[in-house]
C-alpha cells in the first residue's frame, strides 16, 4: 500500500477515494476513536492535581477499528489524516496519530472545506502538521464538559433525581425556563385601536389612527376610543402624500445557525434533521456520474465566499437574468466569527436543484434547493419597492394608510419562494381630496406576553449570546429533550409551530443550578468561556491556566451544594402499602420507574407501573454506517433515547445521541457487533421445504 488516507465518515471515504484514484486507500475512523477515560478521582479521567493531565482510552466500540487502522498504517508508505477541518477534526487526527504511532509533527494533515475533485486534489498538494492549538482548545472544552457534566450530574441525580447537567445545555434550559417565568408573571395591558374604512374607484382600503393633536395616539380604554369614533363622522381630508422607494437587500449566504433557523421556519425541519441532511449533501451523493459532494462544509460561522465561486455566480447571474441583477459582494461577519471556513454554498453551480433532483430524496432536494438559492441570491441586487404613505385627517385626528408595490424583484428573482410579503395597492389619491369613511371602528386589544422559544428562536438566542458553537446547537436541543427537561409542543391548537415548554423537572433543575451555581451556569460566564476557548485555538491563551481558574471557582460551589442542597423526597403515590401500611412512593430503577414502599428496606413491597403506549421510533435522516439503512430514534427500556438501525434485527447497529457506537452484551458475546446478522444457512431440509 502506497498511501493510506484516514477520514471520519464511511460515505465520505467513498467520494474521496474516487477523486484520488490508484495509489491511495481511503478508510474511515467512524468519528472519534477515543475519549477521556472513566477512572481516577471521581471518574473524570483528568488529574486535577497534576496540571489537569488527561487520560485517554480507546472507545470500546472502536477497538476493532483501531486495530485494523494500525495494521493498514503499518503497511502504508505514507499516512494522511484528512478528518474534518475544525477543532473536533483536528483532535481526531491527533488521537489517530497517537494511537497509530505517527509523528504528530509530520506534515500529513490534509484539510478541505468541500468534497470536490479540485478541492481534494489541491489539498493533498499542501499537507501540514497537526495544529496543536486547535487540539488544546478541543481538549480543554472536553475536559471542562467532563468536569462540569460528571460533577453536576452526579450531584443533581442524588439530590433532585435530574439526569444530567452541562456547561452549555443547562444555559439553554435556563433561557427556556426564564422565558416561561416571564410569561407567567406577565400582566396584560388593555389598549385600543381605531380604523377607518374607505372606498375609491371601487378599491377598498383602511387607514389606522396614528396621531391625536400631533402626538402619537395611545388609547387605553373604550371611552377614549369611542370619543375618537364620535369625532370622526364627517369628511376626511387627504392632508399628506409621501412617495418613497424602499430597498430590501439580499440576505447573506447561510452559516450553520441561519441554515438551521431558516430550515425550521421554511421547511419545518428540526435542527438535528437539518444537520443530518446537510451532512449527506456535504459527504457526497451519486448524481449519475459518481459520488460527489454537493455543498461546502455546513459547520461554519462565516459568510465569506471564495473568489472563484463569486466570479462564477456573477457570470451566471448576468447571463441568466441580466446585468441589472448583479449586486455587490460584501462579507457580513460577527466579531466572534472565526472565518475559518466559507459560507455554506453549492460546490458547483452547474448542479442546479432541478438537474440533480432525481438523485436526491425529497428532503435532500428541498434543503439543497434553499442552500443553492440563498448562495446565488446573496450576490444579487436589492429588491426595490415603491412605497406610498397617505395621511387622512379630520380635526385633530390623523389616520395613516400604507401602500407598497414591488418595482424591481432583484434577489427575489431567485429567493422569492422563501420570503414573505405581498403588494398593498392604494387607489389614486390627490392632495386635499376629501373622502367619506364607510365606517370608523374601535377595537380592544391586550398586550401579549413574550413568545416561547421555537427551535429557530432558541438557536438565534444562543448565537446572539455567544453560547456554544453553531455545530453544537442541534445536540444541545436534542439533549434537553432527551433528559426530560423540556417538551416541544404546538403553540396552540391552530398553529403548526412548535415551542419549547419546560417540564417540572426542567424548572427544578434550573432553580437548583441558579441557587448554587449562578456564578458558573449563566449566559455571561458561558460566553466568556467560549471566547477563552477561541483564544486557546489562536494560541493566545494557556489551556492549563484556563482549567485551573475554572476548577478553583467550581470546586467550592460543588462542596457547598452537597452540604446545603435539600434532597428531594420520593413522589408519593397517594396509596398505602398493602403489606405494612406505610406510604407508597415512585422510585427509579434499572428498568425504569416503579412503585415501592417508603419503608424500604424494612418493607420490600414493589409493583410495576401500568405500561403506557410505547413511543414510536422517529426517523433521523442519518444513515447506518454498517448497512446504509436509515437510523431511527428509539426509546430504551431505561427511558433513555438512542439511534438504532431500521434494519433491526438483521442489522443491530446502535449509537447514542452523540453518535458514539453502542455494543450490546449479546453482540459482544457473539463477536459480530460490527457486522450485519448473517443469512441463515440453507440446509437440505429447508431447501426441500422451499421447493415443496
Amino acid at each position: 500500500m502506497k498511501n493510506l488516507v484516514i477520514v471520519e465518515s464511511p460515505s465520505k471515504s467513498k467520494t474521496i477515494a474516487k477523486y484520488l484514484g490508484d495509489g491511495f486507500t481511503v478508510v474511515s475512523s467512524k468519528g472519534h476513536i477515543r475519549d477521556l477515560a472513566i477512572k481516577g478521582k471521581d471518574g473524570l479521567g483528568v488529574d486535577t492535581e497534576n496540571d489537569f493531565a488527561p487520560t485517554y482510552a480507546v472507545s470500546k466500540d472502536k477497538t476493532d477499528t483501531v486495530k485494523e487502522l494500525r495494521t493498514q498504517a503499518a503497511r502504508a508508505d505514507h499516512v494522511y489524516l484528512a478528518t474534518d477541518p475544525d477543532r473536533e477534526g483536528e483532535a481526531i487526527s491527533w488521537h489517530l496519530a497517537q494511537e497509530l504511532g505517527l509523528d504528530e509533527n509530520a506534515e500529513d494533515r490534509v484539510t478541505f472545506h468541500e468534497i470536490t475533485k479540485n478541492a481534494v486534489t489541491e489539498a493533498f498538494k499542501k499537507p501540514r502538521a497537526i495544529d496543536m492549538d486547535l487540539v488544546h482548545s478541543q481538549e480543554t472544552r472536553r475536559i471542562l464538559d467532563r468536569m462540569i457534566g460528571f460533577k453536576l450530574s452526579k450531584l443533581l441525580n442524588s439530590k433532585i433525581r435530574s439526569k444530567s447537567a452541562g456547561r452549555v445545555q443547562s444555559v439553554a434550559l435556563k433561557l427556556i425556563v426564564e422565558r416561561e417565568k416571564e410569561i407567567r408573571s406577565f400582566v396584560p395591558k388593555e389598549y385600543w385601536t381605531v380604523e377607518a374604512e374607505f372606498t375609491k374607484d371601487r378599491k377598498k382600503f383602511t387607514a389606522s389612527l396614528a396621531k391625536i393633536a400631533g402626538e402619537k395616539a395611545e388609547l387605553t380604554n373604550g371611552e377614549e376610543a369611542q370619543k375618537v369614533v364620535d369625532g370622526c363622522q364627517s369628511l376626511f381630508t387627504v392632508s399628506e402624500i409621501k412617495s418613497t422607494q424602499r430597498r430590501r437587500e439580499a440576505r447573506p449566504p447561510f452559516i450553520t445557525s441561519t441554515l438551521q433557523q431558516e430550515a425550521s421556519t421554511k421547511l419545518s425541519f428540526s435542527a438535528k434533521r437539518t444537520m443530518s441532511i446537510a451532512q449527506r449533501l456535504y459527504e457526497g451523493i451519486d448524481i449519475g456520474s459518481g459520488q460527489e459532494g454537493l455543498i461546502t462544509d455546513m459547520r461554519t460561522d462565516s459568510t465569506r465566499l471564495s473568489d472563484v465561486f463569486v466570479g462564477q455566480a456573477r457570470s451566471l447571474i448576468q447571463e441568466e437574468y441580466g446585468k441589472q441583477y448583479l449586486g455587490r459582494y460584501t462579507v457580513r461577519n460577527d466579531a466572534s466569527s472565526q472565518d475559518a471556513h466559507e459560507a455554506i454554498r453549492p460546490t458547483s453551480l452547474a448542479n442546479t436543484p432541478d438537474k440533480i433532483k432525481p438523485y436526491l430524496t425529497s428532503e435532500q432536494y428541498r434543503l439543497y434547493k434553499m442552500i443553492y438559492a440563498r448562495a446565488l441570491s446573496s450576490l444579487m441586487a436589492a429588491a426595490k419597492y415603491d412605497s406610498l404613505s397617505v395621511t387622512l385627517s379630520q380635526g385633530i385626528y390623523d389616520f395613516s394608510a400604507q401602500g407598497s408595490t414591488l418595482a424591481f424583484d432583484g434577489y427575489l428573482k431567485v429567493y422569492g419562494d422563501y420570503e414573505t410579503g405581498k403588494d398593498i395597492i392604494l387607489p389614486a389619491l390627490v392632495q386635499d381630496e376629501q373622502l367619506s369613511a364607510n365606517a370608523v371602528n374601535a377595537s380592544q386589544h391586550f398586550t401579549e406576553p413574550p413568545a416561547r422559544y421555537t427551535e429557530a428562536r432558541l438557536i438565534k438566542a444562543l448565537e446572539e449570546d455567544g453560547i456554544g458553537r453553531p455545530s453544537t446547537y442541534a445536540m444541545i436541543i436534542d439533549t434537553i429533550q432527551a433528559r426530560g427537561y423540556v417538551t416541544l409542543e404546538k403553540a396552540n391548537e391552530k398553529s403548526r409551530t412548535k415551542v419549547f415548554i419546560p417540564t417540572q423537572q426542567g424548572e427544578l433543575t434550573t432553580e437548583k443550578l441558579d441557587e448554587f451555581f449562578a456564578d458558573i451556569i449563566n449566559v455571561r460566564y458561558t460566553a466568556e468561556m467560549e471566547t477563552k476557548l477561541d483564544e486557546i485555538a489562536e494560541g493566545d491563551a494557556n489551556e492549563i491556566e484556563t482549567l485551573r481558574s475554572f476548577w478553583q471557582r467550581f470546586t467550592p460551589l460543588v462542596d457547598r451544594a452537597y452540604a446545603d442542597m435539600e434532597k428531594l423526597q420520593p413522589e408519593k403515590v397517594g396509596e398505602t402499602c398493602p403489606d405494612c401500611g406505610s406510604e407508597l412512593v415512585y422510585r427509579n430503577g434499572r428498568y425504569g420507574r416503579f412503585i415501592s414502599c417508603s419503608n424500604f428496606p424494612t418493607c420490600r413491597y414493589t409493583r410495576k407501573i401500568e405500561v403506557q403506549e410505547k413511543e414510536k421510533p422517529e426517523p433521523t435522516g442519518k444513515m447506518c454506517p454498517v448497512c446504509g439503512r436509515e437510523l431511527l430514534k428509539r426509546k430504551s427500556r431505561f427511558g433513555t433515547y438512542f439511534h438504532g438501525c431500521s434494519g433491526f434485527p438483521k442489522c443491530r447497529y446502535m449509537e447514542n445521541l452523540n453518535g458514539e457506537r453502542i455494543v450490546s452484551r449479546r453482540d459482544k458475546a457473539k463477536g459480530d457487533a460490527s457486522e450485519e446478522k448473517p443469512a441463515r444457512k440453507t440446509t437440505k431440509r429447508t431447501a426441500r421445504k422451499k421447493a415443496a
